[in-house]
């Protein structure tokens, strides 16, 4: 251990007063669990006073939260650390100087991952306020999802230089990846196992400190700085490959004329100690934040560390063929519904479109990197006429979204289900084709959300991920 960053934070005692930059799906939930913890006095929620999402600060501050979509618990928690006078959501980054620890949780996206170039903007603009601001002995905590070697380069290059201190004697500085989904945020932050790695023994000592008083059932899997982000990037690599897996089997099962969930349930049924068959389900699509990007983090960060990689010559990594066939999906919903409306006489060019879910998740109004829009462009560059419906989401930029389900479906041809809420899961065909006025009309369901025989026996063209026993039916 590093004897004077130890001495600095006995001095400076307890965690008791935290800053939390980033106002998003991570950083609303950790800043407002810190301020219910017993021993912590203070948390400050830094957010930019922006056009586009300044308004967090004042919904904030009046016990209102700004996510929208099922999160159990949020809104109560918010409101009930603001009035204890725990918790303020603040534009004033000089307060940071007041914080024993400071989090960051800032988006990553890449501009072009073909060029695994990531956009760090933000994520640096937030290092540079914390580097100006904190005083000695402060413990700094990437929580953003970022590429391998980030945390003890360029994020510390940029805090020593901001601050004129020393990573590691004068502050500690650690990351401690976030692992939540929209729908479950405070359950999986107090929950799940915490993944802590700083860039010493001391670093990672102060943030256990910071996250243990945070979990309920999870426990704290300390480790290097490096070895958090790669744990970080391959956990969500790893998922969006399980999940290319079975929309790969979904391909297949519909080329050989049979049902991918017959498989999928054979295949899961296999169960035995020292055997697993984890399995996902096939869908029309990843999006979020996480799933759509990690997997050029993980590959970035063999370049940027420099290492040798033996690797068998000439041929594509695996993990971005897993991320291309996922990036596919909204595509085959495309291929899916040309075929539906050629079984139905009608062409592409001119057709009414309803497109039920904008939310990349369900029961969410998570928007973001949603795979209907990969398809609504699609089908506006066929020419078709694309109306959409969403009942958790309110407005997004350059698209209108219909509240009313009966407007979206009043005399469309087709209809593309790309997320699963729960308000798909009722939809009547007796009532759709009366609103759709087709004797044939089109549904392809990308969710597996309907009862395929029901909509055939009611005269239908019905399509469906992986559905090769019914994609070919007789017309009723």
């Amino acid at each position: 251990m590093n004897s004077i960053l130890s001495g600095l934070l006995k001095k400076r005692g307890p965690i008791r007063r935290i800053g939390v930059v980033g106002m998003g799906y991570v950083g609303i939930p950790s800043a407002v669990l810190f301020a219910d913890l017993p021993g912590i006095e203070k948390v400050y929620g830094f957010q930019r006073a922006s056009k586009t999402s300044g308004y967090k600060i004042e919904m904030l501050n009046c016990g209102e939260s700004p996510l929208k979509g099922e999160e159990p618990g949020l809104e109560e928690l918010i409101g009930k650390v603001v009035e204890a006078g725990k918790f303020a959501c603040t534009s004033d980054f000089s307060k940071i100087g007041e914080c024993d620890a400071v989090t960051l949780a800032i988006q990553t996206p890449f501009r072009n991952p073909k060029d695994l170039e990531p956009d760090f903007t933000a994520l640096f603009e937030g290092l540079r306020l914390v580097g100006k601001n904190m005083e000695q002995g402060t413990l700094v905590v990437l929580e953003s999802t970022i590429t391998p070697g980030t945390t003890s380069g360029i994020a510390r290059e940029i805090l020593e230089k901001e601050s004129g201190m020393i990573a590691g004697e004068d502050f500690a500085l650690a990351h401690a990846p976030e692992r939540v989904m929209v729908g479950r945020l405070i359950r999986n932050i107090q929950e799940h196992d915490r993944i802590v790695g700083g860039i010493d023994e001391t670093s990672t000592t102060r943030a256990t400190e910071l996250y243990s008083p945070l979990l309920t059932k999870g426990k704290i899997i300390p480790m290097t700085a490096t070895a958090a982000e790669v744990t970080k990037t391959a956990e969500n690599t790893f998922r969006d490959l399980q999940i290319a897996a079975v929309n790969e089997l979904a391909l297949y099962c519909e080329a050989m004329g049979i049902n991918v969930y017959d498989v999928r349930e054979g295949i899961a049924s296999l169960k035995e100690e020292g055997v697993t068959r984890a399995i996902l389900w096939p869908g029309a699509g990843v999006g979020g934040h996480c799933l759509t990007k990690d997997t050029y983090h993980l590959e970035r960060g063999v370049k940027v560390l420099g290492g040798p990689l033996d690797y068998p010559e000439g041929k594509d990594s695996l993990f971005v063929l897993a991320r291309n066939i996922n990036d596919f999906m909204p595509k085959h919903i495309f291929n899916l519904t040309i075929a539906g409306l050629e079984r139905a006489g009608k062409t592409v060019e001119g057709a009414n479109i309803a497109l039920l879910g904008w939310a990349f998740t369900t029961n969410s109004a998570d928007a973001r990197n949603t795979p209907s829009e990969l398809y609504r462009n699609r089908m506006r560059e066929a020419k078709a006429i694309v109306k959409v419906h969403d009942p958790w989401i309110t407005e997004y930029p350059g698209v209108e979204i219909e509240k009313d389900l009966a407007v979206v479906l009043e005399g469309a041809d087709a209809i593309a289900i790309f997320t699963g809420h729960s308000e798909y899961y009722d939809l009547d065909p007796v009532f759709l084709k009366m609103l759709m006025q087709e004797k044939h009309p089109v549904i392809v369901d990308g969710r597996n959300v309907v009862d395929a025989d029901l909509f055939i026996r009611n005269g239908f063209v019905y399509k469906g991920i992986g559905r090769g026993d019914k994609n070919l039916h007789p017309l009723q």
